[in-house]
């Protein structure tokens, strides 16, 4: 009995001792995720080209640490590129009339090739041990997973700071008209905003913050894979709807625009959190995208569901009204 007590104490340490490492993660994968509510929520696009745009800015960042470039300025260079990817969705989607979701399945599956032409193969590694976020050889802030600590703080630093931006973006006269642009299309372009103008510059702005994380994951990994990014998409959406979620919960009268994109983050953390517990559990890891969407899945029907139970108390009750009054 002592023995099988020693073995779950030493078993949910094993699992405490994983926590650090999947913060880390989730915050990159929140990041991601706020790129991905731009099209998502803001702009009601399903943008696929997030699964290719994230390895992008992984292999862009690898490459450039590679030869010896600053991390931060391989970054700004990757969000660079993840922009123009988004631009390329856009511009298939609004210049040549390509439904949106086909549009981003098409970059996102011309930027297979382009990802293995940058790094020349299908991975390249990067020591972790060597590249900074701000200075290198130590001296500074690492986004590397043998410097967990380092990585969280790094993180939620620039998580802030994409969130601020984001939030005196959006709140600007053309941020204000993107966000019109996704909520009614029509009235937008009566007013007159050029509804595929803004198309295009949501769609690059989004890309841009998911190729940020792709590069940050590289540097946390010390590694980049072309396939790296499969899958995105999904665990983006996972992140939002819990995120979503979690605020509703919170804040029952309703969040700002500040609060919901910070609670997107959290709900990157606490989707990758999750998935460690998945794996702690010793269940099978190639079932992980299975519970992947089945996680999506309850957390989207949430919110129908608890609509449809007011709607039946809603309708009970006035029965119930109905059949005293008659009496």
């Amino acid at each position: 009995m002592t023995m099988s007590v020693y073995l779950s104490a030493l078993s949910v340490t094993n699992l405490i001792s994983r926590m650090p490492a999947a913060v880390a993660q989730g915050i990159i994968w929140g990041l991601m995720a706020l790129g991905v509510f731009i099209t998502f929520r803001l702009l009601d696009i399903p943008d696929m080209t997030v699964d290719g745009s994230f390895a992008t800015g992984g292999a862009v960042t690898v490459m450039l640490l590679l030869a010896g470039m600053p991390a931060w300025a391989a970054l700004l260079i990757a969000i660079v590129v993840g922009v123009l990817t988004g631009l390329c969705t856009g511009l298939l989607h609004t210049k040549l009339g390509i439904p949106a979701i086909l549009a981003g399945i098409l970059t996102q599956f011309a930027l297979y090739s382009i990802n293995l032409r940058i790094m020349t193969k299908a991975n390249q590694t990067a020591s972790v041990q060597k590249f900074g976020m701000f200075w290198e050889n130590g001296n500074g802030f690492l986004v590397s997973s043998l410097h967990i600590p380092q990585a969280i703080l790094v993180g939620l630093v620039l998580a802030a700071i994409i969130v601020a931006l984001s939030y005196w973006y959006f709140g600007t006269e053309q941020g204000s008209a993107l966000r019109a642009t996704g909520n009614n299309p029509a009235m937008s372009r009566a007013q007159g905003i050029h509804i595929g103008t803004m198309k295009v510059i949501g769609l690059g702005i989004s890309n841009g913050i998911v190729a940020l994380a792709g590069g940050l994951m590289t540097q946390f990994q010390g590694t980049a894979d072309v396939s790296m990014g499969r899958g995105a998409i999904v665990i983006g959406l996972a992140a939002i709807v819990i995120g979503e979620i979690l605020c509703d919960a919170i804040f029952s009268k309703g969040c700002n625009f500040a609060v919901k994109l910070c609670f997107i983050i959290f709900g990157g953390i606490v989707y990758y959190a999750v998935m460690v517990v998945i794996l702690w559990l010793k269940l099978d890891p190639n079932d992980l995208k299975l519970f992947t969407a089945i996680i999506v899945a309850a957390f989207l029907a949430i919110p129908q569901l608890k609509a449809q139970s007011k709607s039946s108390f809603s309708r009970s009750k006035k029965r119930a009204v109905s059949e005293r009054s008659d009496a």
